[in-house]
């Protein structure tokens, strides 16, 4: 008979701990994760289309180094619209500003989700005056990023081959002032890496 009481309260103990456990598993899917996300146009006389931004798990990229660009990702380059980019994936936290960032200027914004997969990011925008670079970082991984604490990248421009549609690092601006006569841009308009600098803090 003791045996019996004690296997029944060695099953109740088990019990208890199963929902102990199951009640510890379920607290991390109601957190909410915030980041505040600052982008900084780092250019001389580069204005950054209206940038896009979001957040994501790590089978979503914006473009991939080497691959054809999708039609969203092209129509950012060539057109300054980037709102097709986060729209492939509509559910997700995502930021659209409303204006281009100057040379020098920044736009500060905030993203949060309660899903513990989507700790990446992408920002993306437009160097506007070649008409055909874009900046931004791609599916950067935020996880293990604590409360208080700030990571900044530093970005480079890319671009998309007008014949192979690949993304590529772009090659620079070649202006009127390089006896170019076809050139819309000038000596201004040129740019080094990084183009743009992007400061993300946990909240």
């Amino acid at each position: 008979m003791q045996n019996i009481i004690q296997k029944i309260a060695l099953c109740g103990v088990m019990i208890l701990s199963i929902f102990a456990c199951s009640d510890n598993n379920d607290s991390p899917a109601n957190e909410t994760y915030s980041f505040s996300v600052q982008i900084i146009n780092m250019t001389y006389a580069q204005p950054l289309s209206a940038p896009v931004a979001m957040l994501h798990d790590k089978s979503f990229k914006f473009w991939r180094i080497g691959e054809p660009a999708s039609l969203t990702l092209e129509t950012l380059e060539e057109g300054a619209n980037g709102s097709g980019l986060p729209a492939l994936q509509p559910v997700n936290p995502q930021f659209e500003a409303v204006d281009a960032v100057p040379a020098g200027g920044n736009v500060v914004f905030t993203l949060q989700t309660t899903d513990a997969t989507q700790p990446y990011l992408c920002v993306a925008g437009m160097l506007i005056n070649p008409n055909d670079a874009f900046s931004g970082v791609n599916s950067i991984e935020l996880d293990g990023l604590s409360e208080g604490q700030t990571r900044v990248y530093n970005t480079y421009a890319y671009d998309r081959d007008d014949v192979t549609s690949v993304v590529t690092l772009h090659g620079g601006v070649v202006s009127a002032n390089d006896n170019f006569n076809e050139s819309t841009p000038s000596a201004a308009d040129k740019f080094d890496n990084p183009t743009l600098r992007i400061i993300v803090t946990a909240l």
